[in-house]
């Protein structure tokens, strides 16, 4: 492909240059030249090294997924002029202000002024023909003899991760429609920008570019492999500083990756089994700093976690497991304890209150395990980060809710394992009692703050949408580490009310409580339910990812929660 050139642009600068050969997808192994690599061999046995291919794809549609296609990266940092800069596609985030003219209609923006000087005016004749403005969601392509410019939009101010993890897959995204092998990236101005925030800018670009290029083939009998080679961050610096942010965000990408991949999955390929021996392979592969325990049906019957093991009863042929991961490192200073408790139903038919009709998503419901695929991408991102001064413990009662005649019915009553009963007037609202032991054991492990995720409720989405998560807690101080943590990883949520007069819409004439209330406020009331099998000693957070778990445009999952549980883990460690 021909090379772009771009000689006369600022005098002085500096990039970050990520090589991108496709691989596969495995422990990421470090270099003195910060390099990278990942890769997923496909399996179909419990001796096998991974786990999310087929399992079950022998005796239902026979499906065999290819192997996963994640770039091998490797990093550097190097100061050079960005005038000198050489390859086939220049991204350019610009807000609206660096967008402004003159009265000659020329840029006053330094770099575009000179960009557009060396392009003979194309740039900014083309900005004016398709009215770019530099407005949050706008791109405009010129292909050039030499290779692609994209300027892309930041909206009136680029102040958030979100700004510059869209740029990243904004250029990504051309950089797979040109094929390009070689691209960089610039802000046309890093006025106002601390230190702190050009690390953190370089990072979300990274961040973006990395989750962009992706792609999930695996179900795909053809596909194309990305042509992207290389990435530079220009202009945002050098040093360990910086290195050690691309790095993690490397890591957690890592993390969001296998989420993806885990929720894409259908239901005759990620089951139960499937999720437990995903489990014992994060552990296998981080096994100094992270140990696993799967307990089966009847293992999970002697501790008496009847709620649990009533959704799981119709799913003979795909049988219950409780996964817990736990992290922690070898040093002796002392650990904050914490859980992650995701839920883990594999396929949710709604059971005897089928799923029904176009609006139900009953073809969907392979994604009600987001919140055990963020928690096993959480574990996955945080075995290659080893915090100190924190130990984490990974939670899922994996499952599938289906029918047959062992099933849980309407009307039945069923004891969780602290002894509380409930009246199941719902079988669709079966996570929540899955979740119901997870909290129980996550508080008998002695920690002193959970957060669950749950694509608990459609209620949850009326009320927010499809991209923000609703955060339930009684704790302020909790809410405000969370709502800190996700803004820091560039993801949504809002913080809900936890109404306690709703509470009186689930009591039961005959139990302790139903499983679910009239219908008005049905996300508050599942919040509601939840906090009754939590100790009132431990701070806890419930997310209702349910939203933005699936993107509906893109049709794949987002591995959301995986960013927000790796940084706030991180600042919880002591």
């Amino acid at each position: 492909m021909a090379t772009l050139r771009v000689s006369s642009l600022l005098a002085s600068s500096s990039y970050y240059s990520l090589q991108c050969n496709p691989s596969v997808f495995t422990k990421c192994q470090s270099s003195p030249r910060w390099a990278f690599s990942f890769s997923v061999t496909p399996l179909c046995s419990r001796r096998s090294k991974r786990i999310v291919h087929c399992i079950a794809g022998d005796t239902l549609g026979l499906t065999r997924p290819n192997e996963s296609d994640v770039p091998k990266i490797s990093i550097g940092a190097k100061d050079t002029d960005v005038v000198q800069w050489q390859g086939d596609l220049l991204a350019i985030g610009a807000t609206e202000n660096d967008l402004a003219r003159d009265e000659n209609s020329k840029f006053k923006n330094p770099l575009l002024q000179q960009l557009d000087s060396k392009l003979n005016g194309l740039l900014s004749a083309a900005s004016s023909e398709e009215d770019f403005s530099g407005k949050s969601g706008q791109s405009i392509n010129l292909r050039l003899p030499g290779g692609r410019i994209t300027l892309v939009g930041l909206g009136s101010s680029a102040s958030s991760p979100t700004s510059y993890h869209s740029l990243g897959e904004a250029a990504a995204a051309a950089a797979k429609s040109a094929q390009a092998r070689n691209i960089a990236v610039s802000l046309a101005s890093t006025d106002g920008l601390s230190a702190e925030s050009k690390i953190n800018s370089a990072s979300a670009i990274a961040t973006g570019v990395m989750l962009g290029i992706f792609e999930d083939n695996r179900f795909r009998s053809e596909s194309k492999t990305p042509a992207l080679e290389s990435l530079d961050i220009l202009g945002l610096g050098t040093g360990p500083e910086i290195e050690s942010k691309i790095k993690y965000a490397e890591h957690v990408c890592a993390g969001v990756i296998l989420g993806r991949e885990l929720v894409n999955a259908p239901a005759n390929i990620v089951t139960p089994g499937v999720l437990a021996e995903e489990a014992k392979k994060i552990a296998s592969t981080y096994s100094d700093v992270i140990t696993v325990n799967i307990l089966d049906a009847e293992q999970c019957k002697e501790l008496k976690m009847g709620a649990y093991l009533s959704v799981a009863a119709a799913a003979t042929e795909n049988p219950p497991y409780f996964i817990h991961l736990c992290f922690k490192t070898n040093s002796r200073e002392r650990k904050r304890k914490i859980a992650l408790v995701g839920k883990g139903l594999t396929f949710d038919s709604g059971g005897y209150n089928l799923k029904t009709g176009a609006g139900s998503k009953i073809e969907l419901m392979k994604y009600d395990m987001g919140g055990a695929a963020a928690v096993l991408g959480a574990a996955k991102a945080l075995g290659e980060i080893r915090p100190f001064g924190v130990e984490v413990h990974f939670i899922v009662a994996a499952c599938e809710n289906m029918i047959s005649g062992a099933g849980m019915r309407p009307g039945d009553i069923v004891t969780a394992s602290n002894g509380k009963t409930i009246e199941v007037n719902n079988t669709d609202a079966e996570g929540r009692l899955t979740l119901a032991d997870a909290l129980i054991y996550a508080c008998n492990q002695g920690v002193e703050k959970i957060i669950d995720l749950a694509t608990l409720t459609g209620a949850i989405v009326i009320a927010l949408g499809p991209s923000v998560a609703g955060a339930f807690t009684p704790s302020d101080d909790l809410a405000r580490e969370v709502v800190v943590a996700a803004e820091a990883s560039g993801e949504k949520l809002w913080r809900m009310p936890m109404e306690e007069s709703y509470w009186k819409s689930m009591k039961s004439g005959v139990a302790d409580m139903i499983n679910t209330g009239p219908g008005d406020g049905g996300a508050i009331t599942g919040a509601l339910f939840l906090k009754q099998f939590v100790d009132e000693k431990v701070q806890w957070l419930h997310l209702d990812i349910a939203g933005p778990v699936w993107s509906d445009e893109k049709k794949n999952a987002t591995g959301y929660g995986v960013s927000t549980l790796v940084e706030w883990v991180l600042r919880n460690a002591l």
